[in-house]
């Protein structure tokens, strides 16, 4: 096991951020379908938006005006969650923007996450969507989406102020895939073309395009499970429908879902956000593969 690290930017003052942090009413909008929070003593998120979220399993250790720490018992072992927030360089601590630093021991590292069972291998990919939806709430825009545990149908949506034509562009071609997502991506655009996260030369068994309807709709084979995406006009904007199926429904594939709602929330910021710039500083999961991301 090893610790995760994720650091991100939100263009928010670091009160604010703290404040989305530990207001239920605000965890029940980004992170979680119920909150409890009496600070100093008490901080519990559950429902089912949350891993294992029959009951809340948070012990708080510490809260202060820039940091928030608590344990959080996960497949029966307790890891640790620190949250630092850091007002960035240059920046007073009423304006500016806020430098979120995240980690949590006691998770597998890579490439064990993909195949470990248990909670523990979702939080790489659980708390990419968390800090995704918490940096749209606290900057004023709504979340993209929360993954639901209690049900094995994996389908969103999402409405993104630009062009259709533009957006497609941005789901193919792998450059621009590549610099919104943060992962390196090589791809054949055609029926039965290889989709290969982390490029062709790194990636041995890649996914397979199953279908691609050029300006509309693409789908992916990656053995376990379909990915699919459709594009639709919507009043100026473009509705993006994404659904995973074809898995075994006794164990959905959550870890995958929640990293492509994540990388959602990271597309609709790139269309829609003037002078755009990934909201990813850093991230680090003991044994990532050199080249696979594309942030750091």
């Amino acid at each position: 096991m090893t610790t995760l690290k994720k650091r991100i930017r939100i263009a928010a003052p670091p009160r604010a951020v703290h404040r989305a942090l530990t207001d239920p009413a605000a965890l029940q909008v980004w992170l979680a379908e119920h909150a409890e929070v009496d600070l100093p003593d008490r901080y519990q998120f559950w429902g089912r938006f949350t891993p294992n979220g029959e009951a809340p399993h948070q012990r708080l250790r510490h809260v202060e005006d820039s940091s928030l720490g608590f344990d959080w018992e996960l497949d029966g072992v307790f890891t640790a969650v620190d949250i630092g927030l850091t007002a960035e360089s240059g920046q007073g601590g009423d304006g500016g923007s806020t430098l979120l630093t995240l980690t949590q021991t006691e998770v597998p590292g890579w490439p064990e996450v993909l195949t470990a069972a248990g909670d523990r291998s979702l939080m790489h990919t659980y708390w990419a969507l968390a800090l995704a939806n918490l940096a749209d709430y606290a900057e004023g825009r709504e979340p993209v989406a929360r993954c639901d545990f209690t049900s094995a149908v994996l389908r969103g949506e999402v409405l993104i102020d630009a062009d259709r034509l533009a957006v497609y562009e941005s789901l193919t071609e792998p450059e621009q895939f590549s610099r919104w997502s943060g992962v390196k991506v090589d791809a054949e655009l055609h029926p039965g073309g290889r989709w290969a996260m982390g490029g062709f030369e790194a990636n041995s068994e890649p996914a397979h395009i199953v279908d691609i309807q050029p300006g509309r709709s693409m789908s992916v084979d990656w053995g376990d499970m379909v990915q699919s995406w459709e594009l639709a006009d919507s009043a100026g904007r473009t509705r993006l429908t994404f659904v995973h199926s074809g898995f075994d429904e006794t164990r959905p594939p959550y870890d995958g879902w929640l990293g492509a709602l994540a990388g959602l929330a990271e597309l609709r910021r790139y269309h829609e956000i003037k002078n755009w710039r990934t909201m990813w500083v850093e991230v680090q999961l003991e044994g990532l593969p050199d080249g696979l991301l594309t942030i750091n």
